[in-house]
């Protein structure tokens, strides 16, 4: 399922804090995304539309919660980025940010935390 990024602006907003109604939504991303009302609306017709999200009655309105989990979403698209940019390889993505000058010394130090636990897991 693809979600365009102001959908998963809207997708972030749910996985927090569903079920909201339409008028929570708006409130929540108006002012930080410059978003107006029909915009908001429109983003949740679409998500809709995609199966992403649910709608259900709740008197005059309905609650928004999402259908697709978050790690579902976040495996798909790192895996697409993965195999559009890199070949499907994990080595050449982390040689591109520490070329980039993009790695710190947190990122470095838990990189190698990780690498030696995937090693000793394949042990």
């Amino acid at each position: 399922m693809k979600i365009s990024e102001a959908e998963s602006i809207v997708m972030e907003l749910l996985w927090r804090s569903a079920p909201m109604a339409a008028e929570g939504v708006v409130e929540a991303l108006g002012d930080r995304q410059q978003w107006q009302e029909p915009t908001i609306k429109t983003l949740l017709n679409r998500l809709l539309k995609k199966g992403a999200i649910t709608a259900e009655k709740d008197g005059r309105r309905y609650l928004y919660s999402p259908v697709l989990r978050r790690e579902d979403w976040v495996q798909e698209e790192s895996e697409g980025m993965l195999a559009r940019l890199f070949e499907g390889r994990v080595a050449p993505l982390v040689a591109h940010f520490s070329q980039q000058r993009k790695l710190s010394a947190k990122d470095v130090r838990e990189l190698r935390a990780l690498l030696e636990e995937i090693d000793d897991g394949q042990r």
